[in-house]
């Protein structure tokens, strides 16, 4: 579900997922399979993963926008006794897998970051290219949003989570400009954020291929939402719920997410009784074709690995 960065208009297009040929291969889906779309989305993947298994397989869709479920509630209506949607976060999913009452699933899907629809709404304040409130929340019901963030910390802790979560070189100076910034009042609207930005970046940087706010918006959206803190824990609970030869997919969208999941598969994949084996020893990426129809998955990267049928927890 990532972001572009590169300066284009917001478009108002339905979300696409990426790489969904190697995501199908990849989990050799079969009639009767239990599946897991832990960012369900608009549910367009799902609709793939339901027509996979029919007649009687099944698909969890989890996620924490409510307002894309209902969307998706409403266009895949024709499944409801196959597909079951979960309004929560993936970093429960042992819990929800438990709540729809199966055992195991046999195979599992996360497709991560902000999706286009999130991004195309300048009511939710993911985006740098419209003017809307700082809320960037997936989760609406989530209590603390972006202008919040922005206002409690302190500019050594902007700093850091400028430089850590969006790899931004010029954070300190970001994280300066904010703390002049809010001395005027609260950050309220996106397009203050842009301009405390704009303020504190050299000339060259603003014009440069990639917007000059892009990482900030990235580092508060993952701070905003715990993106990173709760992925290891997930995919792990995830390899839990996997049955012998359930199949895992991880898309990722920029390189702290891919870091992450590189390194969990490569930690349950060693040792004297792994759990997984690594299907994908480096990452898939998509076609020239699908780039030229989707610019969105120039940056995606798929990892896939099965889990082992000697391991089990208890």
């Amino acid at each position: 579900m990532g972001d572009d960065g590169k300066r284009q208009n917001v478009q108002h297009y339905g979300h696409i997922p990426v790489l969904v040929d190697e995501v199908m291969a990849g989990l050799h889906c079969r009639q009767g399979g239990i599946y897991v779309d832990c960012t369900l989305g608009q549910g367009r993947l799902a609709a793939k993963l339901l027509e996979s298994c029919s007649p009687t397989g099944m698909v969890i869709g989890i996620d924490r926008d409510e307002a894309a479920l209902a969307m998706t509630r409403e266009r895949l209506k024709s499944f409801t006794t196959r597909l079951k949607i979960i309004h929560g976060n993936f970093k429960d999913i042992k819990e929800h897998v438990k709540t729809v009452g199966v055992p195991y699933v046999d195979g599992i899907v996360f497709d991560l970051g902000v999706s286009s629809v999130q991004l195309n709404d300048p009511a939710r304040g993911f985006s740098f290219m419209a003017e809307g409130p700082l809320d960037m929340r997936m989760d609406r019901s989530a209590e603390t949003t972006a202008a919040q963030l922005l206002e409690c910390l302190s500019e050594a802790e902007l700093a850091n989570m400028i430089f850590q979560y969006g790899e931004e070189r010029y954070a300190r100076r970001i994280a300066r400009a904010i703390v002049r910034a809010r001395v005027l009042g609260p950050l309220r609207t996106t397009e203050d954020l842009v301009s405390a930005v704009r303020s504190a970046v050299p000339g060259s940087y603003r014009h440069g291929r990639i917007h000059f706010a892009t990482r900030t918006f990235q580092a508060l959206r993952i701070a905003v939402n715990g993106e990173l803190d709760i992925l290891a824990p997930a995919l792990r609970d995830a390899v839990e719920v996997l049955s012998p030869g359930g199949r895992l997919c991880i898309i990722s969208f920029h390189s702290l997410e891919d870091r992450i999941a590189k390194h969990t598969i490569r930690e349950l994949s060693q040792g004297p009784e792994p759990m997984l084996l690594t299907i994908t020893k480096r990452p898939l990426t998509a076609l020239e074709s699908e780039v030229a129809a989707n610019p969105r998955s120039r940056s995606a990267k798929l990892r896939i690995a099965e889990r082992l049928p000697q391991w089990r927890t208890a």
